[in-house]
């Protein structure tokens, strides 16, 4: 990104929609409430893909409590602070974004309209957002790259049991053009999702979601034909190699040295993983509990962060980068994780309901509102600057 000034998401966002309001009778097409989002994705999806999508595990109280928890934190507005122009922009590893905003890894985008990854990748990249790639799409990871258009893209690596073919992978992502390895270390093995289980729907099965490891010549070799002439074989043949819940930290240094990307790992709760995380070779993590697809009950990602970072601060990891999703829904969430240290939020499920509901415009239309609701809570909290946001701005209720 260039050095430009931040653009006015807020004012420009409200002008438009008021005006269009006014002058030609028309009201936004997506919802601009998640809660109506959500409902408007519902309503346009089969069953089972609406399901695989806003489900969690368990009785999924840890996604509910990631999102109830950021009540626990109060925004003090302040007053009279100048914030005529506001600067929203962040440097990470080197990269100027124009917010602190990424589009999360999700898999299997097929399932919820035709325009799949490549739709959300063009509307991130029109954004200037970075949108991080799933391992477990349906386009293959060339092709995403190639609709990002330039725009900022990183992979998100699931590692297989099979090295070759996470080496197969991270090498693929480099000479893609990927900026950065987004390494998710909380699927061992997939969760006791419900919603799924009551459906006996798992997309993999049917095709979806396997386009980087069909195209993948490892996979292939593995496989022992083209995928494209046995798919039931090859789709076995993934369910093998998806995961390896024997990896250590030990595994996290031999991939350091497989790739010089920056390497995120994301899927960190407990202060002493994201401490080994950096001792391994990790550049950041990622403050997640996957949108509470993993782990029912688990502490709500928001409790977690400020304990990450207050541990790596005393560690002497303060400089290292710590990012944060799960439970991110509105702007004023966004202001809170980053006062409590986050350097930037990903966000999910919001983006993808707008995917189900419009394609790439959709994606393109939930980030707009979402950077405008971000840019005018920044500005009516008092706050001129993204860098600087610090836990003043917050109280903890009792």
């Amino acid at each position: 990104m260039s050095d430009e000034q931040t653009p006015s998401y807020g004012r420009e966002r409200l002008v438009e929609v008021y005006t269009q309001g006014m002058l030609a009778d028309t009201t936004p097409s997506i919802p601009p409430r998640f809660e109506d989002l959500e409902a408007a994705a519902r309503e346009a999806l089969e069953s089972d893909a609406y399901a695989y999508v806003a489900g969690s595990a368990g009785a999924e109280r840890t996604d509910r409590e990631n999102q109830a928890a950021f009540s626990t934190w109060r925004i003090v507005p302040r007053m009279l602070q100048g914030v005529e122009n506001r600067d929203l922009s962040v440097t990470l590893f080197g990269e100027r974004y124009p917010a602190p905003v990424a589009l999360a890894p999700i898999g299997v985008q097929s399932i919820l309209h035709e325009d799949g990854e490549l739709g959300s990748a063009r509307a991130a990249a029109d954004l200037g957002l970075p949108f991080v790639q799933s391992s477990a799409s349906t386009e293959p990871l060339e092709s995403v790259a190639e609709a990002s258009d330039e725009g900022p893209a990183w992979f998100q690596l699931y590692w297989s049991s099979n090295r070759d073919l996470t080496r197969s992978f991270v090498e693929r992502a480099e000479q893609a053009g990927y900026e950065a390895l987004v390494v998710t270390v909380d699927t061992p093995v997939i969760s006791w999702r419900e919603r799924d289980i009551e459906q006996a729907y798992l997309p993999f099965l049917d095709g979806e979601g396997v386009g980087n490891y069909f195209t993948d010549p490892v996979f292939r070799d593995l496989v022992g034909a083209p995928p494209e002439e046995n798919q039931d074989a090859a789709v076995m043949q993934f369910v093998d190699v998806f995961g390896d819940a024997s990896l250590t930290w030990t595994d996290l240094e031999w991939l350091r040295g497989v790739t010089d990307l920056p390497i995120l790992v994301k899927g960190i709760v407990h202060p002493d993983d994201a401490r080994c995380a950096l001792e391994s070779g990790a550049d950041g993590v990622i403050v997640s509990t996957h949108g509470g697809r993993q782990v029912d009950n688990a502490l709500p990602a928001i409790e977690a962060l400020p304990r990450v970072v207050d541990h790596l601060e005393k560690e002497g990891y303060g400089d290292a980068p710590v990012l944060f999703d799960s439970g991110i829904r509105r702007g004023a969430d966004a202001v809170v994780a980053l006062a409590l240290g986050a350097e930037m939020v990903l966000l999910g499920r919001p983006y993808v309901y707008g995917l189900a509901i419009d394609g790439e415009d959709g994606v393109r239309e939930v980030c707009r509102n979402f950077l405008a609701d971000f840019d005018l809570t920044m500005g009516l909290s008092g706050q001129a600057s993204v860098a600087d946001l610090d836990r003043s701005l917050l109280v903890e209720s009792q």
